[in-house]
């Protein structure tokens, strides 16, 4: 009988190999004519992000203003020091990374920090799960996580956030506000609110304004990055709007993690066949988010480039393939329009 795991890489050599032979045909078309030709595959493959999240059909206004105002603050750790914006940059201007740029972020108590890297906020709630396991749902079920947990923001119960939180009474008159009831300082509203700020965290970059029809979106080592990107199979788990995130795979289907330690999603299913399974990382404004991988073991794109294809594919990329998908990446990092 054939494991799942087995069955899984079969599958996904089939995607690589058939992505392959298509954007070999596409490469040559795209070098002798134009770029339309790539324009469409990359429409197919990815396409562009929306205008609105998922979920956010009856976000007002009043209450991503409220969720943007408890994501800024730090009265929602047990000491007052550690806010959600603490660990996932955003800031005022909305120009942050959505991480903090650490291998693994410093929590609310001295001594203690998170095992795992800070993956970003941006585009965050456009992906299948949150954490790098899946173990929450969505944006909301996310939020709930580093309140309460130890190593993080440290409150000690539900009840105790809304005792602090509906203790303060520009508090008391948002959440009515928002939320439309004298009683509406509750932890899942307090949650609910969050989500619907991350909800606005969309990135824009230049990689949807080439696949909107603009030809000087992208320069010439850019659209090579995007072809080899394709012709080398790195497309068989980022695709999809956001590159990624909407998908589990092992890491290291062909060759080995060094690091394994943490088994990733086996934690959360017991499942043999999830050791170390993580939810693949989107990649738009990657570049933006170093260090790289779950433990933020890797300091650069360019080896995080490298490592994946080994690890992943089984293959060594030359320089030159490097620096071009680099060179890609770099195209899909955040560039607000206005502030």
């Amino acid at each position: 009988m054939i494991s799942t795991e087995r069955v899984k890489n079969i599958a996904l050599a089939g995607i690589i190999a058939t992505t392959a032979s298509m954007a070999t045909s596409v490469m040559a078309e795209t070098s002798a004519t134009d770029k339309q030709s790539l324009r469409q595959q990359s429409k197919a493959m990815f396409g562009t992000l929306p205008d609105t999240m998922p979920g956010s059909d009856n976000d007002t206004a009043i209450l991503i203003e409220l969720g943007e105002k408890l994501y800024m603050d730090p009265r929602l750790s047990v000491n007052d020091t550690q806010s959600c914006n603490s660990c996932h940059l955003i800031g005022s201007d909305k120009t942050g990374t959505g991480v903090d740029n650490l291998a693994t972020s410093p929590g609310a108590i001295k001594g203690k920090g998170g095992d795992r890297n800070s993956p970003t906020v941006w585009n965050a709630g456009f992906q299948v799960a949150q954490f790098w396991d899946g173990r929450a749902e969505d944006l909301k079920a996310q939020a709930k996580g580093p309140i309460l947990n130890p190593v993080e923001m440290a409150m000690p119960s539900e009840q105790a956030v809304e005792e602090k939180i509906g203790g303060i009474e520009e508090y008391q008159v948002a959440f009515k506000q928002a939320f439309g009831s004298e009683d509406a300082v509750t932890y899942d509203n307090l949650a609910h609110a969050i989500a619907a700020f991350e909800r606005t965290l969309i990135s824009q970059d230049r990689f949807d304004e080439f696949m909107n029809g603009d030809d000087n979106a992208l320069n010439d080592q850019e659209l090579a990055g995007l072809q080899t990107f394709i012709s080398t199979g790195c497309v068989a788990c980022h695709s999809g709007k956001t590159l990624g995130g909407h998908m589990y795979q092992k890491l290291g289907m062909v060759n080995a993690y060094p690091h394994q330690e943490d088994l990733g999603r086996h934690k959360v299913t017991g499942n043999e066949a999830d050791k170390m399974v993580f939810k693949v990382p989107m990649l738009r404004d990657i570049s933006r988010a170093a260090p790289y991988f779950h433990d933020g073991s890797i300091e650069t794109l360019d080896q995080a480039i490298k490592d994946m294809a080994w690890y992943q594919l089984g293959r060594k990329f030359d320089q030159q393939q490097v620096d071009d998908i680099a060179a890609f990446l770099k195209a899909l990092d955040h560039q607000p329009t206005s502030l």
